[in-house]
């Protein structure tokens, strides 16, 4: 299985079956192009270049905002998902005992964040238990449950990064809205592997990484945010452009480097020009077929956690990796002795091994994986 032309568009090390673009994307070489001569743009006069740079900063959110089916005035650039869920945190008013709601699905970071948020201000924060295999109305049910009168806030993935589980977000968003509970999504794999329709979801705050399946450079994202949080959200970082407000105040730090934002449209041409749906398609299907022969290389279990999802997991062996230590040797020995790179994560215990779909990636790559990993989980 082959997407013709797909991996001579991408720099990769001809030795490496690389199956984990879910965690940092890869940059196609056209983009990388791009992106370099922007950096030499601002060094032939870095003072030209300032002058410019609001107006094509405008242009390039209102690109990608328009690819999203977002309203581009309720748009800020940033730099990744985790950035979104900091400034929400950072601008949310909570008193001791208010809670948060998220899913034991949520990315490590956003866990992490809300974690010291929790010992910061004594808010409780609450994880509903979603199942690999749980069904749209069970997991819409188990959410609006989880609502209590003190909820404040719910963070709830579209595509979870450990998992690869797909959660209803406009069911969600419509259940919460009704309760009077804001919801930010973490849509941080959404950027061209779905049809976003930003503005029908009508979450409160929404964020998706253009680096990932996007193919822009890293560093890329959108955030969508509700007319009436807009004048709340505080930058991180208060800067000259900070009087501006909206979205100005967000984006516009010092000399903080933005040419991979204007580098991002040139990743949406690319793959217009490859055709999307065709891209999509073929992503899914690779993904697939690597999840499967792995999955008997292995013994394990073919799980579906949501179509059209370029990401396919499977479970270890129980006790082949029982910690975070084990985890991290094993995905280290995956990548150092069989030159395969995925990702490797415990949830509830279970240790999940994750490949990713994209053109690059060929059937001979999850055969590499599937021939090399029984012998190195013994």
């Amino acid at each position: 299985m082959i997407f013709p032309g797909g991996r001579e568009l991408f720099g990769f090390d001809p030795a490496v079956s690389y199956l984990n673009h879910g965690s940092f994307g890869a940059v196609p070489l056209p983009v990388r192009e791009a992106h370099r001569a922007l950096l030499d743009e601002v060094d032939a006069n870095p003072m030209a270049w300032a002058r410019r740079l609001p107006d094509r900063v405008a242009a390039a959110r209102e690109r990608l905002a328009r690819f999203l089916g977002a309203d581009p005035a309720a748009c800020a650039l940033i730099a990744n998902a985790t950035t979104a869920t900091a400034l929400v945190l950072h601008s949310l008013r909570v008193r001791p005992g208010d809670e948060i709601v998220t899913t034991d699905h949520a990315y490590n970071a956003v866990m992490t964040a809300l974690e010291r948020f929790a010992g910061r201000t004594g808010a409780v924060v609450r994880v509903v238990p979603i199942g690999l295999t749980a069904g749209d109305d069970e997991i819409v049910e188990a959410l609006a449950a989880a609502v209590r009168p003190r909820t404040r806030l719910a963070i709830v993935d579209h595509v979870a990064s450990a998992s690869a589980k797909l959660f209803p977000i406009e069911r969600i968003s419509a259940v919460l809205r009704a309760a009077g509970i804001p919801l930010l999504v973490d849509a941080a794999h959404t950027p061209g592997m779905f049809d976003a329709e930003v503005d029908r979801v009508g979450a409160d705050f929404w964020v998706g990484n253009f680096h990932k399946w996007g193919l822009a450079p890293r560093a890329t994202a959108l955030m969508a945010v509700a007319p009436q949080w807009r004048e709340s959200i505080e930058p991180l970082v208060v800067s000259h452009s900070d009087p501006l407000g909206w979205p100005q105040s967000i984006e516009h730090q010092g000399t903080r480097d933005l040419t991979a934002w204007l580098a991002a449209p040139a990743a949406l041409d690319l793959l217009e020009s490859l055709g999307l749906d065709r891209v999509r398609a073929y992503s899914v299907q690779i993904a697939a077929y690597t999840q499967r022969v792995v999955a008997e290389a292995i013994g394990a279990p073919v799980i579906e956690t949501g179509a059209g999802v370029p990401m396919r997991v499977i479970p270890l062996p129980a006790g082949v990796a029982p910690d975070q230590t084990a985890v991290d040797r094993l995905r280290a020995r995956i990548g150092e002795e069989l030159g395969v790179e995925i990702n490797l994560n415990l949830w509830r215990d279970t240790a999940l091994l994750r490949v990713s779909g994209q053109i690059y990636v060929r059937s001979e790559d999850g055969d590499r994986l599937a021939a090399g990993l029984p012998r190195l989980l013994g």
